[in-house]
């Protein structure tokens, strides 16, 4: 295998793409090239415009995170940050003030605001600024075109009891603690898939969706028009790991999200919430942990291959072990 491809959410996504790229150049991925390519398409739909810049959560957190610039503690944003703007906009009173963003951070969202609005696309952009952080990947947004999700939730105090808000929002301010109704990704039907999206998928060796969230980050990737065609018409296997742990998620609101959209908060429950491929869906295998072992034949009597293996990203090497796991998963479905 030389081409690899994966669908990729922020902090989940990230931390497995760590754990895969040490698996390559430590030669623990048996039958994958030591010098093989691997192209990220990162979810896009939890962007926002905030003062005025435009700020990518997920691509950010996926370029820091393999640049070597990430806040280890938060698991976003930049290491050794700063935050004399966020404070000075509080003092003048300038809203929202629940979404912060670095001095060091704000530099990134300056240049990719610039480069905007001199006409250049979303996928470009992220090219250049990828130049300053030499990620070890080919970086790629799933869509050049505004795509953002929004959370309609209850609100007794608004005369219909509900409201919508944006992900961010949602996930920032509320901290994903009231009941998610619905989830809206305002612009996805008429979004186009950036360029090389498409050939990533149909040309690579091998398709892996990593823990990240299903409906908000590996589920609008998959929304994308072409993108779910492209995943049945590929030769590649497509492998996927599973974000709940134990019948909750590890990190994020996956559960909520789930149980917006009326999926079992299982891991068998989001591998058949995926599908097999030849029923329509887009996974070959499927590998949930070591906690959730009795849930593997449910899973492949769907018609998807499933192991069990532990799924804690603890470490680099407890990742790349995750990331082995798949790419043996993976070539028994090729075989099969």
């Amino acid at each position: 295998m030389h081409k690899l491809t994966v669908l990729s959410g922020g902090m989940g996504g990230a931390r497995f793409l760590q754990g895969l790229l040490h698996a390559i150049t430590t030669g623990r991925l048996p039958g994958v090239d030591p010098d093989a390519e691997v192209t990220v398409v990162a979810n896009t739909a939890d962007d926002l415009w905030i003062h005025g810049l435009k700020v990518c959560p997920d691509l950010d957190t996926v370029m820091y995170t393999l640049g070597d610039g990430i806040d280890p503690g938060r698991g976003w944003g930049r290491r050794d940050e700063t935050w004399s703007v966020k404070e000075e906009l509080a003092t003048y009173g300038v809203e929202p003030t629940w979404f912060g963003l670095g001095d060091r951070d704000i530099a990134t969202h300056l240049v990719r605001t610039q480069m905007l609005d001199a006409g250049y696309p979303l996928s470009q952009v992220t090219e250049a600024l990828c130049k300053r952080w030499n990620p070890g990947v080919t970086l790629l947004p799933m869509t050049d075109d505004r795509v953002e999700t929004h959370i309609a939730i209850t609100d007794p105090d608004t005369p219909s009891g509900r409201r919508v808000v944006h992900f961010q929002e949602y996930w920032v301010r509320l901290r994903a603690e009231v009941p998610a109704e619905t989830v809206v990704v305002v612009g996805l039907d008429d979004a186009t898939p950036a360029p090389g999206v498409i050939d990533a998928i149909t040309d690579a060796d091998l398709v892996l969706l990593p823990p990240s969230n299903p409906v908000v980050s590996v589920g609008t990737i998959l929304g994308v028009p072409r993108v779910r065609e492209a995943l049945a018409a590929t030769t590649a296997p497509v492998v996927g790991l599973s974000p709940i742990v134990g019948g909750t998620h590890v990190r994020g609101m996956a559960e909520q999200m789930l149980t917006s959209i009326g999926v079992e908060v299982s891991a068998s429950g989001v591998g058949l919430h995926y599908g097999a491929r030849p029923n329509g869906g887009v996974l070959d295998g499927w590998l949930v942990d070591t906690a959730d072992a009795a849930e593997v034949d449910r899973v492949t009597a769907a018609g998807i291959a499933c192991r069990a293996v532990p799924l804690m990203m603890t470490d680099v090497d407890a990742t790349a072990a995750m990331a082995a796991a798949a790419v043996e998963l993976a070539r028994e479905s090729a075989q099969r």
